[in-house]
């Protein structure tokens, strides 16, 4: 059977098969085996300092950052729903995953991360892929900038080179303490962040091929080890740095830890399903495919799952090195296998190194992606936006920076759906047409007093007819003055009812009958129909009562007039 158009697009981004098997399907040669290797490598080393700066940030020690982004970009890359999808830590997590260690320690995290993981699965598993698009823009725009404003005073105390221990506190406290310790300022770190911020910002002007962040790292790891610059590094914040991957081992679990984490957990799983999913969108934009956002998910949650078996911490499609991959003519899954590989041959070779990495170095690397996932042209842009969109989009940004990120999430979500129901209450309409001509009340189907016999009132509900137009349902039926024998409720245009408004339906039924008053329903879809009989309305009501056009509903009401 040929699928074509909308369905066929739903078909093939529904299907739970990762986008590697169809590369090697479709015949994979040497020429492609270049391109995604050589695109691979450029990526592991573009990785290679994020990774190690977002686990810092994240209050965790820098090789799990490497760890996870082996392990879950490995995993990603195998199970991918998209061709050139990059995996691994990120930026979007480090507020959520500092949180959970503060509270829980590491053994919290691990418990947190294998629940979203599992989650994930179960989203794809159930084809939620489509469903994270309903996600509102302006909600990820506030808590993106939210976490970007973080990420960015979060970098002062190893920038200054400030002795406090209070550096990614609340927001508030970690303000006064930068403010009680500015006595304690090193120009040093000062002279060493402004140098690499200086390098990253710069380097694209010369090359593009090798990242500025790299450049930075290794210029001045060997001048602050050359002339020992008096700086804090890896090795005198965290000390040595691994060579090998840790064995796996599960997290301790018991009910309460569960319990605990389960809301960071959810805030996880939602994170890494926006993130991925919004990264393959990027990448289908760059290389006119189409991403399987269920398999996505699937992949995803894998990864997130067995990343913590290996000392990992969340992982995600990361957009701004799948956006690399991409442009060093990756052609499919295989260059993110190959950008783990990379990692994990540096790791082997060269982690020893990495103790020497300066702090301020990495929080000049972290400041510039606080930057660009801050979206400050976008903020902006939507302060100009409805007045319901830029509630949305403060509030969560407000409560990302100020309160929690999970508060700011669910928040965002309810707040979201409120005004959203909102909106749609507004658009549906109850309409009392009486015995009065309406010229515009169908062109092709006017109804005009002649045609309405003497004791039937008509209305009509346009819209949706849901638990937010009830009320309105329900006023416009009691400016009826004078009682009529029969009253006709018209609903051709009502594409949905829920259980309220069903509930609705019954209690005007019920009042009509105490009260003499005959109710006809008009213009009822088969689909409509069907939920009604559901609840079995239509026998309370009668089955001659529920007629499909108006000129049967006029024709039934005359027999009662």
């Amino acid at each position: 059977m040929k699928l074509s158009g909308y369905g066929g697009f739903y078909l093939m981004s529904s299907r739970l098969v990762p986008q590697i098997y169809d590369c090697f399907k479709e015949g994979y040669n040497k020429k492609r085996l270049m391109q995604d290797t050589l695109s691979g490598v450029t990526v592991g080393i573009v990785a290679l300092p994020l990774a190690i700066a977002f686990a810092i940030a994240s209050g965790v020690k820098p090789e799990q950052g490497l760890f996870t982004a082996i392990i879950a970009g490995l995993l990603i890359s195998l199970l991918s729903g998209s061709r050139v999808q990059i995996g691994g830590p990120t930026g979007a997590f480090i507020v959520v995953v500092y949180d959970i260690v503060v509270k829980f320690g590491y053994n919290g995290l691990a418990v947190a991360t294998m629940i979203a993981g599992i989650m994930l699965v179960a989203m794809g598993a159930v084809r939620l892929g489509g469903v994270i698009k309903f996600i509102p823009y302006p909600m990820t725009v506030g808590f993106t900038s939210g976490i970007a404003l973080i990420i960015g005073t979060t970098q002062i105390k190893d920038i200054f080179g400030l002795q406090t221990q209070a550096a990614s506190a609340g927001f508030i406290h970690r303000i006064e303490s930068y403010v009680q310790s500015a006595s304690t300022f090193n120009p040093y770190s000062i002279a060493v962040a402004a140098a690499a911020l200086a390098i990253i910002l710069i380097m694209p002007k010369f090359t593009k091929k090798i990242p500025g962040s790299i450049i930075a790292i290794l210029i001045t790891t060997a001048a602050v080890t050359a002339f020992n610059i008096p700086v804090a590094t890896i090795q005198t914040e965290f000390g040595e740095v691994p060579s090998t991957l840790p064995l796996p081992s599960f997290p301790d679990i018991n009910l309460d830890l569960v319990t605990a984490v389960f809301p960071s957990a959810i805030t996880i799983a939602l994170l890494a399903a926006i993130e991925s999913l919004l990264s393959a969108v990027v990448a289908d934009g760059m290389t006119s495919t189409r991403h399987r956002s269920n398999m996505e998910l699937v992949g995803q949650g894998v990864a997130n799952f067995f990343s913590p078996l290996f000392g990992g911490i969340p992982a995600t499609g990361a957009i701004a090195r799948t956006a690399t991959n991409i442009k060093n003519g990756a052609t499919s899954p295989v260059s993110g296998i190959v950008h783990a590989i990379t990692l994990l041959l540096i790791l082997m070779f060269f982690g020893k190194w990495a103790k020497l990495i300066p702090m301020p170095t990495l929080a000049a690397v972290l400041i510039v992606v606080a930057y660009h996932m801050s979206e400050w042209r976008h903020f902006l842009k939507l302060l100009k936006s409805p007045a319901a969109d830029i509630l949305i989009m403060v509030v969560t940004f407000l409560l990302t920076v100020f309160i929690d990120l999970t508060v700011a999430i669910e928040t965002g979500v309810v707040l979201s759906a409120l005004l959203f129901m909102n909106r749609m209450a507004e658009t549906t309409e109850v309409k009392n047409f009486g015995r009065e001509v309406n010229e515009d009340f169908e062109t092709h189907d006017v109804l005009s007093k002649d045609r309405i016999p003497d004791g039937v009132d008509v209305f009509e509900i346009f819209g949706s007819f849901f638990f937010g137009a009830v009320n309105q349902f329900k006023d416009t039926l009691r400016i009826v003055k004078k009682k009529p024998k029969v009253i006709i409720l018209r609903m051709r245009t009502v594409p949905y009812i829920d259980a309220t408004a069903i509930m609705a339906l019954e209690e005007v039924l019920k009042k009509s009958e105490s009260e003499g008053i005959q109710l006809i329903l008009s213009g009822i879809s088969p689909n409509l129909l069907h939920t009604l009989e559901k609840v079995e309305f239509d026998k309370k009501i009668g089955r001659e009562n529920i007629c499909p056009h108006i000129d049967n509903a006029l024709e039934q009401a005359k027999k009662f007039v």
